[in-house]
């Protein structure tokens, strides 16, 4: 069973780990001291904030951008810690008494939705389903049904749903959208990283996975572009179609009390026809002139936003992708 989010005391341990060391993600250090841009970001995020930096820091050789990724809860208390970390990528803004109290210590705050980002259920190849809907989902969570059987006529066994981690966003979002507040069943479990997730659905032919679409974007797989070319292609305006990786099976979801299903395509994200999806906001409380600024000021605008719009999730600002008629 999925257990509660860690306690203060060891959020604000790993943090003050993560900020002392220099293998914690992202890229590592300079042994020389230089300015550089500290940035936390929430692990389910990961994805997109190692495309973000690479671009950015091939765009201006001259400023390093490093990031720790952490639980959602780890990275809004480094930004109210008003430490070196200066920028948080999350899945909420910060609430108006947390803007208060850093505005109250002289800090500057902006905080801008970037993305929205859909969580894909993924199944294994060998799997028949390729349907649920939020009802069937929350059933599953709960453990009200432990078996694919009861989904659908088919030879499989218990059905073992995976999660990234037991405090990430991923989960706090199932639990509170889909679940309601109820608690997970015995059949819900945690592994460390999203790449796990992954692995562990395409080898286990009874998993059912819950990550970020990003995770499973063919645009991903493989790390397909160079830097580079990555660079060149922000430049464009294209809406070049998105695909998913083939190594699983994404399903289709449909609503409560609604016929047609849907996969986490960026159109079916942006009308809200498919029904599992959440914000992504980017904070920062640097003040203008700093690299975290201007990191900041690059996620959001135009080259930033393209750079999202290529991992899968839908950017704030920039037209979704065309998808095929299926």
């Amino acid at each position: 069973m999925i257990k509660a989010l860690r306690s203060t005391a060891v959020i604000a341990a790993l943090i003050l780990l993560a900020v002392a060391s220099t293998g914690c993600g992202g890229k590592k250090a300079n042994m020389q001291p230089a300015p550089m841009a500290k940035v936390a970001c929430d692990e389910s995020f990961e994805n997109i904030m190692e495309q973000e930096i690479n671009v950015y820091e091939y765009i201006y050789p001259k400023e390093d951008v490093l990031a720790y990724y952490l639980p959602e809860n780890a990275c809004i208390d480094s930004i109210m810690a008003m430490g070196s970390v200066k920028a948080a990528v999350v899945s909420r803004p910060l609430t108006e008494q947390e803007v208060s109290y850093l505005r109250s210590n002289k800090k500057v705050v902006h905080q801008k939705k970037i993305a929205v980002d859909a969580l894909a259920i993924i199944v294994n190849l060998a799997n028949p389903v390729e349907i649920m809907s939020r009802k069937d989902i929350a059933e599953i969570l709960s453990g009200d049904v432990t078996r694919w059987d009861q989904v659908e006529p088919c030879k499989l066994g218990e059905i073992k749903v995976i999660f990234d981690h037991q405090g990430s966003s991923t989960v706090k979002y199932m639990r509170d959208s889909i679940m309601n507040g109820r608690p997970f069943g015995p059949n819900v479990s945690a592994v460390k990283t999203n790449p796990e997730v992954f692995k562990a659905v395409a080898e286990n032919k009874n998993a059912m996975g819950v990550i970020g679409v990003s995770w499973v974007s063919s645009d991903m797989r493989g790390q397909e572009k160079s830097v580079e070319e990555l660079a060149q292609a922000v430049e464009k305006s294209d809406t070049t179609q998105l695909d998913f990786n083939a190594d699983v099976k994404v399903l289709k979801i449909r609503g409560n009390d609604v016929v047609a299903a849907y996969k986490p395509y960026q159109a079916y994200i942006f009308d809200g026809s498919y029904p599992l999806y959440r914000s992504v906001y980017m904070i920062s409380t640097a003040p203008g002139g700093t690299i975290a600024h201007r990191f900041y000021s690059f996620v959001t605008g135009f080259q930033g936003q393209k750079l999202i719009q290529m991992t899968g999730i839908l950017p704030a600002t920039v037209r979704p992708r065309m998808v095929q008629v299926e």
